[in-house]
């Protein structure tokens, strides 16, 4: 039986089953030599494979999805992105922390947009703001929290009581909520989609290519099922999927969540998801439901949190209906149309593995589930750095290395403990 050395999905994602069919790209096959070889087409991976293509316009570059585009993680988050983050605080410390990150997020955000707008990229981007919302007492505590950083770094913002909240979304289940301004929807599976079609004429893209193995010998030589692939330099973009070669098992943690999109709803029945055509609601904690609105007549949502083994799907099913329903009691009768999972790669401190793990050996992983612009600003970096375009050393420095994290069987233990107390506490925010 042939090793999984990628995340493997059952289900279908939502976002790319509404899409029209494409034909993915062809595998690889037979020996084929490059000058960098790039695993994993997500947003690190296609935006480190352009700007190769851009540093040597010259250069072979191969570039290797173990599955189809737009099936994989990066198609499966919620949409949501920003050229902008909040400061996490309301210290001039916290603010001088976000505008030092900032920096990479606008960066991020300004290559994604140029390829957006250079291509023509239909990725349903709207503007939409965001609202951070509370079910809860402690909840509305970290909404305050968050208003209060945000007055001090005089950012434009509303604070939204239950009534206020509940004439813009069309629920009653939340006890306030933060609408600040910065912030974008869009659909992840047609953007990803765009990004590859989009790829400079040196970079070729081989799908439901999977890589089995690699090994240093002089150059790397990248094992496929039909194909084996030489090259001096190689990324990998493949989250905590590296761990499956021996590189950062001490470091990354892969976590599974859920997602799921509505039945179409008809007119009436639309109508009473608020007078907001567009918008997105992140929870007040970190394990809450986010909810969005996605098209004129859906809605989605994400939930439930596994580490390291997928939840079964009527279990995730069930889940994801009951949060849906608990906060649009009046839409019992509306089921869901699909539901999928996705994973992301955790660190213990939240700061990223970046740079170079071995000879010739380039990553980026640990994106602590903020993927399209940090993905993207991060991704590029990394090509810059393999390519030895400048030091990046602004990198590390101001994003953090990924810290130890403990084996097993502790880390389960760990994580399942935390995880039990944080659901506890996230109460009706789940």
């Amino acid at each position: 039986m042939t090793r999984l050395t990628y995340p493997h999905y059952d289900d279908r994602c939502g976002f790319n089953a509404l899409l029209p069919p494409r034909s993915p790209r062809p595998c690889a096959q037979g020996d084929i030599a490059a000058d960098y070889a790039v695993i994993g087409a997500g947003y690190t991976g296609l935006t480190a494979a352009r700007r190769l293509g851009q540093l040597q316009p010259d250069a072979r570059i191969v570039l290797i999805e173990a599955t189809e585009v737009g099936e994989g993680s990066s198609g499966r988050n919620s949409g949501f992105a920003s050229p902008r983050d909040l400061p996490a605080g309301a210290t001039a410390s916290d603010r001088e922390r976000a505008e030092t990150l900032n920096r990479f997020t606008e960066e991020g955000w300004a290559w994604l947009m140029e390829q957006v707008e250079a291509h023509k990229i239909d990725c349903a981007l709207q503007a939409s703001g965001r609202i951070k919302a509370a079910a809860t007492a402690l909840g509305a505590e970290q909404v305050h929290a968050l208003h209060r950083a945000v007055q001090a770094a005089g950012l434009p913002h509303q604070f939204l009581d239950q009534a206020a909240l509940e004439e813009r979304i069309g629920t009653s289940y939340y006890q306030c909520g933060l609408y600040t301004h910065e912030g974008f929807l869009l659909d992840p599976a047609a953007l990803i989609r765009g990004l590859a079609e989009a790829l400079p004429p040196n970079v070729t893209l081989y799908e439901k290519t999977p890589l089995l193995s690699m090994q240093r010998k002089g150059q790397w030589y990248l094992e496929t099922p039909s194909a084996q692939i030489t090259a001096p330099t190689v990324i990998m973009a493949t989250n905590a999927a590296i761990r499956h070669f021996g590189y950062l098992r001490d470091r990354l943690v892969t976590i599974y969540t859920y997602a799921a999109l509505t039945d179409p709803l008809g007119l009436a029945d639309a109508a009473q998801l608020g007078s907001m055509p567009v918008w997105g609601l992140l929870p007040s904690h970190r394990l809450g439901t986010t909810v969005r609105r996605f098209g004129p007549d859906r809605l989605m949502v994400r939930s439930l949190y596994a580490h390291e083994r997928p939840v079964p799907f009527e279990d995730v099913k069930a889940t994801l209906l009951s949060c849906f329903h608990r906060r649009y009691p009046a839409l019992r009768h509306i089921g869901l149309e699909h539901v999928w999972g996705g994973t992301t790669a955790l660190t213990l401190n939240g700061a990223p593995w970046w740079g170079r793990v071995a000879e010739g050996l380039y990553t980026s992983a640990g994106c602590n589930g903020a993927g399209i612009v940090k993905g993207s600003v991060l991704g590029k970096r990394l090509a810059e750095h393999s390519a030895g375009h400048g030091s990046q050393q602004d990198v590390t420095a101001s994003w953090g290395t990924a810290k130890w994290v403990a084996p097993e069987p502790f880390r389960s233990i760990g994580f399942n403990f935390i995880a039990a107390r944080e659901r506890r506490l996230a109460g009706l925010e789940t």
